[in-house]
């Protein structure tokens, strides 16, 4: 919907468009999926924020009588695992390691991806060859194979997991990032920068980025959910979050033991992994949509 300025007596009043970021916020607010997305993300934040609060239990403390109990027994809502610790307090924890997780994964990927991707989409030439080179590499290994072997010479443990995954991750952040500069880097206002001795720098950060920033901001939405996959993963086979801490992937893996006599040790994770993962997506593709979509009335 667009405003009108008040004209003069007998001329036509001129349409004004809404500012682009009011714009984004209501086609954002149209895609109900979306919404849906971004507050179950907002419950889950709060609940890693306040988990130590709400939690009933230390999710590090065992009761060897209170072994495997089913969900619903008195004082343990979803019931305990092998060792009688608290299963809601477990998630609850695990729900910060995730974030943590999903957190520092995606920081470092952003940081590699947008660093290299402006480099070479900026200044072409070796700059460009050798980045790309080395992105070429990096992504005709497996990805989750290469990740494992990472952390596995750098040490099992949650940042090392989570720089293992930058690493990764990181070539699909340089090609998208390349990409978009390489569409701006030949417009018409870039090259006017550029006739009047603008320095590059200023010229990638007043310019370029600013254009990355939307396909950016997207790919960052899906990423998250990517990186709290894979950590869940590491995690599973022991080369991310090290016992006793509790984490998603951690507890999907001990639950294996016990899947015959205690199948909720490995459906309460499995399902909070696969909401969160299933949130930042819907939150990713309503980003996606909204991005220079016209409002429908």
């Amino acid at each position: 919907m667009t405003q009108t300025v008040p004209a003069p007596a007998g001329a036509t009043t001129l349409p004004v468009a809404p500012p682009k970021r009011v714009g984004f916020l209501r086609r954002l607010a149209q895609q109900k999926l979306a919404i849906a997305g971004l507050i179950t993300l907002a419950v889950v934040v709060l609940v890693a924020l306040f988990g130590s609060l709400i939690s009933p239990y230390n999710p590090d403390v065992t009761s060897l009588g209170a072994v495997l109990l089913p969900p619903g027994s008195p004082g343990y809502l979803l019931g305990t695992d092998e060792l009688g610790r608290d299963l809601l307090s477990r998630l609850i924890s695990g729900t910060q390691v995730s974030l943590v997780a999903a957190l520092q994964g995606t920081s470092l990927t952003v940081a590699i991806g947008v660093t290299l991707g402006l480099a070479a989409g900026f200044f072409r030439g070796w700059v460009e060859k050798v980045i790309m080179f080395v992105t070429d590499v990096l992504m005709s290994f497996p990805g989750i194979l290469l990740a494992i072997a990472i952390a596995g010479i750098l040490g099992p443990s949650l940042n090392n997991a989570m720089i293992a995954l930058g690493i990764v991750l990181a070539p699909g952040a340089i090609r998208l990032v390349r990409g978009s500069v390489l569409g701006v880097r030949e417009e018409t206002y870039v090259e006017a920068a550029r006739s009047i001795g603008t320095p590059s720098g200023q010229i990638l950060v007043r310019h370029i980025l600013p254009n990355v920033v939307p396909p950016l901001i997207v790919y960052i939405a899906i990423l998250a959910g990517q990186v709290m996959l894979i950590e869940a993963g590491l995690s599973f086979i022991g080369v991310g979050v090290q016992p006793p801490q509790a984490s998603w992937g951690a507890m999907l893996s001990s639950s294996f033991a016990y899947i015959d006599r205690a199948p909720w040790l490995a459906v309460f994770p499995g399902l909070m992994i696969a909401i969160s993962v299933f949130a930042l997506n819907l939150l990713g593709d309503g980003i996606r949509d909204s991005i220079g979509k016209k409002v429908t009335r």
